[in-house]
């Protein structure tokens, strides 16, 4: 057992629970557990290295005491996602949640689909989302496009690595993304749904890889436990 509870924590998000739901489901089992919270703080230092979307899923890296410390450099490391995308609409918040606009009823192709994402390959310029976490102006842009206002959202440089077509069933295209950190696979889909004229958004998306950081390694926060932890926090890195 640690003699203090630090490292590295990898949870598999369930859809509907924030980023900082896992955090503090995480930070309260630790603080609350004598064995684990040998300090005696009154509330455990947990963060995380990236958030997940609340209607996405999978990898979400935790890190734990002094591993805080290490958040910064994490935060830069390339990722890996399944998409769904939904051609057809066009969707407010780029996924989901948002409201629907109709577009196009047209039906590319496989071939027209396949040669759409290939065109996003390599180095791209990349509009993020009115409703993102960047700041315009010291205000979060999505606290603004929610008070109805329209934050000037700049394109910045993104790299893709690669895109993999896993399947297509009308208005369904799902693909694997290999990006570089501070892509958004939302601008990604909306851009692609630009390419096919039809319009699209993100309607399904789940993070399967953080840099070194594998999915199958992470635990699910069913039955999460100062025991669980206790075997599953890493100081590996």
């Amino acid at each position: 057992m640690l003699a203090v509870m630090n490292g590295v924590l990898l949870i598999d998000k369930p859809s509907g629970w924030t980023s900082f739901d896992v955090v503090g489901k995480v930070r309260h089992i630790i603080t609350k557990d004598p064995a684990l919270n040998v300090t005696g703080r009154k509330r455990y230092l947990v963060g995380h290295t990236g958030t997940l979307d609340p209607l996405a899923t999978g990898l979400l890296v935790l890190l734990v005491g002094t591993y805080t410390k290490k958040a910064m450099a994490l935060t830069k490391l390339d990722k890996t996602y399944d998409v769904t995308m939904c051609l057809g609409q066009t969707s407010t918040t780029g996924d989901d949640e948002g409201e629907k606009t109709t577009v196009s009823g047209h039906e590319p192709s496989e071939a027209q689909v396949r040669a759409a994402l290939a065109q996003f390959e390599g180095d791209i310029m990349q509009t993020p989302p009115a409703f993102s976490a960047i700041k315009i102006n010291g205000q979060r842009a999505y606290k603004l496009a929610r008070a109805g206002k329209q934050p000037a959202m700049e394109a910045r440089p993104v790299h893709i690595n690669s895109i993999v077509f896993t399947g297509y069933q009308y208005p369904h295209v799902r693909f694997t993304a290999d990006v570089s950190s501070g892509t958004y696979i939302r601008s990604l889909v909306e851009d692609i749904g630009k390419v096919l004229e039809t319009g699209a958004y993100m309607s399904g998306l789940r993070r399967t890889r953080v840099g070194q950081f594998a999915i199958a390694d992470a635990i699910t926060v069913d039955g999460l436990s100062a025991d669980v932890l206790r075997a599953a926090v890493s100081e590996a890195i």
